[in-house]
């Protein structure tokens, strides 16, 4: 098009070296279309191809495009797309319909954008928007075959890195408010044991309802395995059974959030993968918390409660194994399993119900051994060898075959009492 040519060189080119401006402005014009029109039949006149020229302008521009439309900028354009749409979900839409309050609490929110909801229906269409848009603009400018577009630099990079970032602001989103969830105190241990039966009832557990919701966010963004891919794996585990796995760790979905979530839905899982004490799991550690609850419901519906209490702790001090200490110890290998991130969370949920409990029945009985300690040991101790020498200074000194009774560490009033008394400490 001679006419838009002239136009535009005119544009670009409004002076010319060694020409009056008037003549340039009033001339140029009509010599620029005369050149344009011209070139079909005189193909001799046309410039020579300045390749190393085009390629530094392309550069050039692919980087104003860069500087202008940064992944970091392209990120939070995104976001905001998004960030009114959802509204943030809070422990009690976590909880359904449970009363989550008796049991934990937290005032900390997840944004509404890093919801499964949200990924499906706007958080990845506007990715898919994003890479499209840059797609359009970087064509005309990478579009020279011989020097094709790098790889960080194609629709499929950005798209990836795009998603990476975002499934790890979800992550840290989610493990930012799981760990800011604090056990409500107990006062006494009628309130510890209804704890434990709101915990362990599988209909109204508001345990089990936040873990279900963690088990549908925690997979966004999965993908199952092909049925193609599953075939021809188990045609490879068939022809190579001696160099087959026991449990392969990469079957089933997959997805972005594996890396954070993996632990937590590892608990969900019911498959048969082991017997209850070889797999750390959620419905085991809530039927351990159901026979810890049997167990201190007797204790208070006994004639004397006080002296069941003291009963059981004494149990555990001399070694023997409960109920409670054992799920105890589930409940601290459970939030131990979680890993590092989960920690926070771990410690509230699995941790902390177990460790109230037991301190409810160990306040009792601590007052009745320090009385038996001191009726065993203290008293005949300061009868014996009060205002002695080298207890006091004085002339009178202790027998020392009398402090070899208390002493010897075999058959000592003091090893004896630690033995018969806190064997299990």
């Amino acid at each position: 098009d001679a006419a838009w040519f002239a136009g535009a060189l005119m544009r670009e080119w409004p002076q010319r070296s060694g020409v009056a401006d008037g003549v340039w402005q009033g001339s140029g014009p009509s010599l620029l279309a005369f050149y344009a029109a011209s070139l079909v039949s005189h193909p001799q006149w046309r410039l020579p191809v300045d390749d190393g020229l085009v390629s530094q302008v392309r550069t050039r521009l692919i980087r104003q495009m860069g500087q202008r439309n940064s992944e970091s900028t392209l990120y939070q354009k995104m976001l905001a797309q998004v960030a009114n749409q959802y509204a943030d979900m809070r422990l009690a839409d976590m909880t359904a319909d449970t009363d989550a309050s008796r049991l934990f609490s937290t005032d900390e929110v997840v944004p509404g954008m890093f919801t499964r909801q949200a990924w499906e229906q706007a958080v990845q269409p506007a990715i898919e928007k994003v890479v499209a848009e840059r797609r359009d603009e970087m064509d005309w400018v990478l579009s020279d075959t011989k020097q094709p577009a790098a790889q960080s630099t194609s629709p499929e990079a950005l798209r990836a890195r795009l998603a990476e970032r975002y499934f790890a602001d979800f992550s840290g989103a989610w493990l930012d408010f799981l760990n800011s969830l604090r056990w409500q105190r107990a006062a006494t241990l009628s309130n510890a044991i209804d704890q434990l039966t709101l915990m362990a009832d599988v209909r109204q557990s508001p345990l089990v309802a936040l873990m279900n919701t963690l088990s549908v966010q925690g997979r966004t963004g999965q993908t199952g395995e092909a049925i193609a891919d599953s075939l021809v794996k188990s045609a490879r585990q068939l022809f190579n059974r001696d160099n087959s796995p026991v449990i392969d760790q990469r079957s089933g979905a997959r997805g972005p959030l594996d890396a954070t979530f993996g632990p937590v839905l590892a608990l969900l899982d019911n498959r048969d993968g082991g017997t209850p004490t070889s797999r750390l799991s959620l419905q085991t550690f809530l039927t351990r918390v159901t026979q810890v609850r049997l167990r201190l419901q007797q204790v208070t519906n006994a004639t004397d409660p006080q002296a069941m209490t003291r009963l059981l702790a004494q149990t555990v001090f001399q070694g023997k194994a409960v109920d409670l200490t054992e799920t105890r110890d589930y409940g601290s290998l459970v939030a131990a399993g979680l890993g590092q991130e989960w920690s926070g969370f771990g410690q509230t949920l699995f941790v902390h119900p177990m460790e109230q409990a037991w301190q409810q029945v160990l306040t009792p009985a601590a007052e009745s051994l320090n009385a038996q300690r001191r009726s065993a040991v203290v008293e005949d101790w300061n009868s014996a060898f009060g205002g002695r020498y080298p207890f006091k200074n004085t002339s009178s000194e202790v027998s020392l075959p009398l402090l070899a009774k208390y002493l010897n560490s075999e058959t000592g009033r003091i090893a004896r009492f630690l033995q018969t008394r806190l064997n299990g400490v």
